[in-house]
């Protein structure tokens, strides 16, 4: 049984020329799967990743979205964190008077922060030991951000590149994040834009027209989508698939 499940799904929004953001979209993401969302700009990535999460104001038209199982429905986003779905979000979290280690050890006790914290390229010893306040940079609230999912362990961590800092991060460093989370068990959803990021992953998917166009090595699916077959377009069919 796939861990996620999405069949048919459905997402309008108001006043939104198109309106119709996700049209009938349907995939799986595996257990411990590292699984790539790849599409442009404006395909709906981010939506989908809001509408997994059950973020405030994003339901779903029609369709189902399962998590082990379960339907979702319209479970609020406390309780699919419970259940094991986490999100790095586009604006960190700001700590006033706690620092760095210790907000990590909070969600962990067991986490070795200093390996976790030089994963995301950042030295131990010079932010272990700073506050989780306005003095760090967007830039660094985001790699510990992705630091503090890595600690949750969850069952499936959804990363969208940009919101998740992931594009602050060499190649190399990417590789090294997600093969702790796979380590750790996590299944991923990588939300990218960007074909290099998506070779990382065990498994691919291409999103156009608010459908998956194209599903399957990430060689191939990049292949595809660096041919730029698949920009956003206005035809119901896709011509390429």
């Amino acid at each position: 049984m796939a861990m996620l499940k999405i069949k048919d799904l459905v997402y309008e929004a108001a006043g939104q020329r198109p309106s119709r953001i996700l049209d009938g979209l349907s995939f799986t993401v595996e257990s411990g799967e590292v699984h790539a969302l790849l599409g442009a700009n404006g395909t709906g990535k981010s939506t989908l990743a809001y509408l997994i999460m059950g973020c405030g104001g994003y339901r779903p038209s029609s369709g189902d979205i399962v998590f082990e199982g379960n339907a979702l429905g319209s479970r609020p986003i406390h309780e699919r964190a419970r259940m094991g779905i986490t999100m790095a979000w586009q604006e960190p979290v700001r700590f006033e008077g706690i620092t760095v280690n210790d907000y990590l050890t909070f969600r962990n006790k067991d986490a070795d922060t200093a390996e976790l914290l030089a994963l995301v390229g950042l030295n131990p010893s010079l932010y272990g030991h700073r506050m989780v306040d306005r003095a760090l940079s967007g830039g660094e609230r985001k790699r510990i951000e992705l630091v503090s999912i890595l600690v949750l362990r969850p069952k499936l961590a959804i990363l969208d590149e940009p919101d998740s800092g992931i594009d602050m991060l060499s190649t190399q460093d990417i590789i090294n994040v997600i093969g702790a989370f796979k380590r750790n068990g996590s299944a991923v959803l990588l939300i990218t834009h960007r074909e290099e990021i998506a070779m990382i992953a065990d498994r691919s998917s291409q999103l156009c027209g608010g459908r998956i166009i194209c599903s399957g090595d990430p060689a191939k699916v990049a292949e595809h989508y660096k041919a730029r077959h698949c920009m956003i377009c206005s035809d119901r069919e896709c011509h390429y698939v």
